[in-house]
């Protein structure tokens, strides 16, 4: 396994030595070294991260743009092995048998590696390899040489030998697994490192956990997730779509994708099998053929087959783009080559395992119906084009809510109401309950007026000057029945760039309306309707 643990910062062009984070749903998912020198971590929260690294740049995951330009690292790859395979951005693999041998050992492998990948990377981002009898054992090796790197400046690649990964995997916690939920249960079983685990009986693994404990107790002891003698699929599980004309745009790739994804899902539930590694392959209309793998580490379903392969052809396209507009100085140049047929051929597949009914029997057909919804839209516009609401915490109701692409959660889960750990979070000056009904406002700017007739002003101390007794909305005026209020806000006074002073009031009109005003620089604007 090859690793990019800086990946989604690389891939927004950031230099490394300055402090920059990726963020999604306001929790650090890719922080630079330069950040990590600052005390920023990934998981913690964007206010934790900032308060921390005052000039940290706040950047939001771009998915498409990760692959995008991981393409010319899987690519450069092929020069070693045609069995690439992509994992996700910033993660490739291949099997090491053939290549090891043929270049003298996994060390003199690992520097055929690092003199193919220097070029590409120009000195944008580091590159980690970690050796192993299984992916997932390849992978922690990597992410190991990644945490030994980051003190060390270097990145000797760690390399376990055969058969003894169930011994190298013994140290690590159980949270390794990537299960939440299912190493929180083994810990407060005094089950805290993957040894303890794999010396459990696989019978009471199974008894207790289930298919997933099962799965996990596999990986524990350094076999992979599924056994080595998978069931090829039949020829006939390909799916292929020809364009006509060929084109050379990203938003037919992407409609296309998500038809064939389809299909081939349907075709292998019908066959009660799901698909763990896709051959994504791609004609042009000049003859030429690329294919690209892809694994998961779970089951493929539609929404990810046809992610992926807008993902891929995507980094196809844009190479083809670079490649011709070096040689040819139209900037409205074409690609040139355009793509003429796309195929995704179901590469390895693994008994399917079903899926939960509902209490009372049947499908749950709404939920199903808005799932394909979200999918058939994010596999033609892609995985940020379909967002859902995530209490983030904040003083102001327009604060409390951020939208999170739908791809970073499950759908079929139950969401976190107002009742969440977020909501209850310290705020000094947070507006207490109950929430607005509506935020924000067309109205724009309004005027709050004392009985003098001047502007109600709220002072640097926070003291009100006067006392509100009409509000004025454009030609609308409106008489203030009751008041509460101000509740000052001295935020981020660290960050001079977002630094701000407010000051929030809630008033109740005449006509039985109450609103949540807020003042800052002297102007007052409605921030929520009750």
């Amino acid at each position: 396994m090859v690793l990019c643990p800086d990946w989604p910062v690389v891939a927004w062009g950031i230099p490394l030595n300055e402090p920059a984070a990726v963020f999604v749903a306001n929790r650090v998912v890719s922080c630079s070294p330069a950040a990590r020198l600052e005390g920023v971590a990934v998981g913690q929260r964007r206010r934790d991260a900032q308060s921390r690294c005052p000039d940290i740049a706040v950047l939001e995951q771009d998915l498409d743009r990760e692959a995008r330009l991981f393409e010319p690292v899987a690519a450069a790859l092929t020069d070693i092995t045609p069995q690439v395979e992509i994992t996700g951005p910033g993660v490739v693999g291949f099997p090491t048998l053939g290549p090891s041998k043929f270049f003298g050992g996994d060390l003199a492998m690992a520097a055929k590696i690092t003199q193919t990948l220097e070029p590409v990377l120009r000195d944008r981002g580091q590159l980690y390899m970690g050796i192993a009898d299984g992916v997932f054992g390849a992978r922690l090796a990597a992410k190991t040489s990644a945490d030994i790197g980051e003190v060390s400046g270097s990145s000797t690649p760690i390399i376990v030998d055969p058969g003894g990964s169930a011994e190298f995997l013994s140290g690590f916690g159980v949270d390794a697994l990537g299960l939440p939920e299912l190493a929180d249960v083994l810990q407060r079983l005094g089950l805290r490192t993957l040894g303890d685990f794999a010396a459990l009986s696989i019978d009471d693994v199974v008894g207790r956990f289930g298919a997933e404990g099962r799965m996990a107790h596999r990986l524990a002891r350094g076999i992979d997730q599924y056994p080595p003698d998978l069931r090829k699929p039949a020829a006939d599980m390909a799916v292929t779509w020809w364009f006509d004309p060929p084109t050379e745009r990203i938003d037919p790739c992407a409609f296309a994708a998500k038809a064939l994804a389809d299909e081939m899902n349907r075709a292998l539930n019908d066959r009660g099998l799901a698909c763990i590694r896709v051959a994504i392959e791609a004609e042009t209309e000049n003859g030429e053929e690329f294919t690209r793998l892809w694994r998961h580490e779970g089951t493929l379903s539609a929404a990810a087959l046809a992610e992926r392969a807008r993902w891929q052809l995507d980094g196809w396209l844009h190479q083809a783009r670079v490649a011709h507009r070096s040689a040819n100085t139209d900037p409205d140049a074409g690609v040139g080559s355009a793509i003429a047929r796309l195929s995704l051929i179901p590469d390895e597949v693994v008994p399917a395992t079903g899926r939960q009914l509902g209490f009372w029997g049947g499908r749950a057909e709404r939920a199903d119906d808005v799932s394909r919804a979200v999918a058939r839209i994010q596999g033609i516009l892609g995985s940020e084009s379909v967002r859902v609401p995530e209490w983030s915490g904040g003083r102001g109701p327009a604060e409390q809510i951020s939208l999170i692409p739908a791809a970073a959660v499950d759908l079929g889960e139950p969401r976190e109401g107002a009742d969440s750990n977020h909501i209850h979070q310290p705020w000094p000056g947070q507006i207490p309950p109950p929430a607005p009904s509506e935020v924000g406002s067309v109205v724009g700017v309004v005027e709050l007026v004392a009985s003098s007739g001047e502007s109600l002003v709220v002072t640097g101390r926070g003291e009100l000057i006067g006392t509100p007794e009409w509000l004025i909305a454009g030609s609308e005026e409106r008489e203030v029945d009751r008041w509460a209020g101000p509740w000052p806000a001295d935020e981020r006074w660290w960050d001079p760039s977002a630094h701000r002073r407010r000051a929030r009031m809630q008033i109740v009109l005449s006509d039985g309306t109450a609103h949540l005003v807020v003042t800052e620089n002297q102007t007052w604007t409605i921030e929520a309707t009750y």
